[in-house]
């Protein structure tokens, strides 16, 4: 009887729920806001964001919930999206570049932010340091500043006989100004004439690469990104229809008609971008998080491009690429 009473009570035991485990809630589905210049979803950026969230386990309206806000190729709209997204109360605001990332750190100070890209996370005001944030935002760095002279390097390299130089900066990224004082030193020491464009919308392009070709420039160098990117096949257009060679950010640029490119790739930065998200998530604080920054950079150069404005690149540099478009 004994024995009997033992096996009743140990088989009771094998299928009763400890009271911990029928108290646990359920998951709590994750809601976070994507702030883009871009004006679709399909949109290489946009793609790689959802891979990242793909590869933590993260299913789009299921266990995650993301408010999608497009910017249609404008950065106007981002305060209006900050300020909405806040009042909806999600967990994290992703933004994708500076412009949406200051609209939603002016927005709110509860709210993690994670910055897809930003150029300069300290001196634009983001962040106290790299390795510790210190406020609620935290994201990625593409290091645009600190390459700037290779990239005007690797443009004189392409274009051996340039001395004039159209620097088109978008004023969008908040560390736009400390990029353009890299060139002008790499220019000073490569003996080029550099001239400043600043541009912060679509509407001015036209008009700036009319005045490019005007001042007699023989190639352009970008500065910034936010506004170029999401523009990237009207602003190749015009570079190859004013015959001039242009040193782009991104790799991701390449096939709309830039020239060459030196950059970290802008699709690991917001793969990258879901995986600081599913840490905040799961309870991390985006001062703790340091802003991660790129290990490799890859160097581009577009055949295709090439063939139209009737350059030859040199051999060398063609041994140099990591990638020919052809």
């Amino acid at each position: 009887m004994r024995l009997i009473g033992l096996t009743v009570i140990l088989a009771v035991g094998l299928f009763a729920v400890p009271p911990a485990a029928q108290a646990q809630p359920a998951s709590k589905v994750g809601r976070i806001a994507f702030l883009s210049t871009t004006s679709s979803p399909d949109s290489p950026t946009t793609a790689a964001f959802r891979q990242g969230l793909r590869e933590l386990g993260y299913v789009e309206g299921q266990n995650i919930i993301i408010e999608w806000r497009w910017g249609g190729g404008r950065t106007e709209g981002f305060p209006a999206f900050a300020a909405e997204v806040v009042r909806l109360n999600v967990d994290v605001i992703v933004a994708a570049n500076d412009a949406a990332g200051r609209a939603a750190q002016q927005a709110t100070k509860r709210i993690p932010i994670v910055i897809a890209v930003v150029g300069d996370p300290v001196g634009s005001g983001f962040v106290d340091a790299l390795a510790r944030p210190g406020g609620n935002v935290t994201g990625l760095s593409m290091q645009a500043p600190e390459l700037a002279g290779k990239r005007l390097q690797l443009l004189k390299e392409a274009v051996p006989h340039v001395s004039r130089v159209a620097l088109l900066a978008d004023t969008n990224d908040l560390g736009y100004r400390r990029a353009v004082t890299e060139v002008e030193a790499a220019a000073r020491t490569l003996g080029v004439e550099l001239r400043v464009h600043p541009v912060s919308s679509r509407r001015e392009l036209n008009g700036v690469f009319a005045t490019m070709v005007k001042e007699g420039a023989r190639a352009v160098f970008q500065v910034g990104g936010t506004m170029f990117y999401a523009n990237r096949a009207e602003l190749g257009e015009l570079a190859l229809k004013s015959r001039l060679p242009m040193m782009c950010g991104p790799q991701e640029t390449m096939h709309a008609g830039c020239l060459i490119s030196y950059s970290a790739a802008l699709t690991d930065r917001f793969r990258r971008a879901a995986y600081l998200v599913d840490k905040i998530l799961k309870g991390a604080k985006p001062a703790d998080l340091p802003v991660e920054q790129p290990t490799k950079f890859e160097f581009v150069i577009n055949l295709k491009a090439a063939k139209v404005l009737s350059l030859t690149i040199p051999p060398p540099l063609l041994l140099r690429a990591d990638e020919l478009i052809q």
